[in-house]
């Protein structure tokens, strides 16, 4: 299963998220390391780490006293993201200095999250505006005018798209999953997407594709070994080696008797519900 991070188009003051290279965010990676080795910039702090999202929109305004760009993306107020010399500045996949960041109608921001802040890792300004791909849960989808209403934890105000009929929406991931293909019924709420989409003469966002990960109410099987584990709130995460992807997952200790004896590093096997908002197990096997 593979996906481009979210990405936009750009339609007047609209948005997107936009998805850049693999090569791309390996470069700028591979430069991070580079600089953070050369001791150009030893007071600097080594830059967030986790999982990035990338958003794309038009820079509205640059603060260099406080490092921060405004970013206005489709559909959604402008947002603050902070940025420093580790940020990598990008002019149409070519990388240029720091202080030649402006402001800009087309850009995309590989962003992470550093405590309650947004931070950019990387700042590709770009010429023209590709289509892109935006990941989050449902909403609401209104069958009678086809729009599709998404949220994001990175966004406070939900995303509207329109489907237009015939576009494809196709369930991916497991293979028990995958085999109960529902279509346009599956857009109810709680069910997490990702949908690739391009803008219209309008400005409006319109789907091509809609790929759906999960349902509520569908059943998964993960396998791996626990990365972190939070008995007091019955929260743990793993990485499924299968598909490479990390689950958090919600158990209730006093129902599965197992998960009593759980450690991180343990390798495990998890029957899990997914509803709407969690993974929730369902049964928890401990493979030593």
């Amino acid at each position: 299963m593979k996906f481009s991070l979210p990405a936009a188009v750009l339609g007047g003051a609209a948005l997107l998220q936009i998805p850049i290279a693999q090569a791309q965010v390996a470069a700028t990676q591979s430069s991070l390391k580079s600089v953070s080795s050369s001791g150009d910039i030893p007071s600097m702090p080594a830059p967030p780490r986790g999982k990035s999202t990338i958003l794309g929109g038009e820079i509205r305004s640059i603060d260099p006293v406080r490092d921060e760009l405004t970013l206005k993306v489709y559909g959604q107020r402008p947002m603050k993201i902070l940025f420093d010399e580790r940020s990598q500045i990008y002019r149409d996949g070519k990388h240029i200095p720091l202080r030649d960041l402006g402001l800009a109608d087309h850009a995309s921001v590989q962003t992470l999250l550093d405590g309650t802040h947004v931070y950019a890792l990387s700042i590709h300004i770009l010429s023209q505006s590709p289509e892109g791909e935006y990941q989050g849960r449902v909403v609401n989808y209104n069958t009678d005018t086809n729009e599709l209403t998404m949220s994001s934890r990175l966004f406070h105000e939900p995303l509207k798209l329109i489907v237009p009929a015939g576009t494809s929406i196709a369930r991916v991931g497991q293979a028990a999953y995958t085999s109960g293909q529902r279509g346009s019924g599956d857009l109810v709420r709680g069910a997490l997407i990702s949908v690739t989409f391009r803008s219209d003469k309008q400005g409006r966002g319109v789907a091509d594709q809609i790929s759906v990960m999960a349902t509520p109410g569908s059943t998964f099987v993960f396998v791996g070994d626990v990365s972190s584990l939070d008995m007091h709130s019955g929260m743990l995460s793993l990485v499924d080696p299968r598909d490479e992807k990390a689950y958090q997952v919600s158990f209730d200790s006093s129902l599965l008797p197992a998960s009593q004896n759980l450690h991180p590093g343990d390798h495990i096997l998890i029957n899990a519900d997914f509803d709407g908002t969690h993974y929730v197990a369902s049964a928890i096997t401990i493979n030593k």
